[in-house]
């Protein structure tokens, strides 16, 4: 069984996440903007995205990126 593909909001938070910002305002507001929801809720429907495979097979540079700075991150915490 093939599983469904990404929807579109999970396609625009992709789409956001490959873009280059100066700073957490510009991401923040555009978060706000095109999908209408907090930053928070963005970040977190990130992270999910991030362990999805359909992500990686949609856009393998961006989410492979996210991963290993997500990666970091966690070390930085240890």
């Amino acid at each position: 069984m093939t599983q469904p593909e990404l929807s579109e909001r999970d396609l625009a938070v992709l789409e956001l996440a490959a873009r280059t910002f100066t700073g957490p305002g510009p991401r923040e507001r555009a978060v706000r903007e095109r999908l209408g929801i907090s930053p928070t809720a963005y970040f977190q429907l990130l992270n999910a995205l991030l362990d999805d495979p359909r992500a990686l097979r949609h856009d393998p540079v961006t989410v492979a990126r996210l991963r290993r700075e997500r990666a970091r991150a966690r070390e930085g915490r240890d």
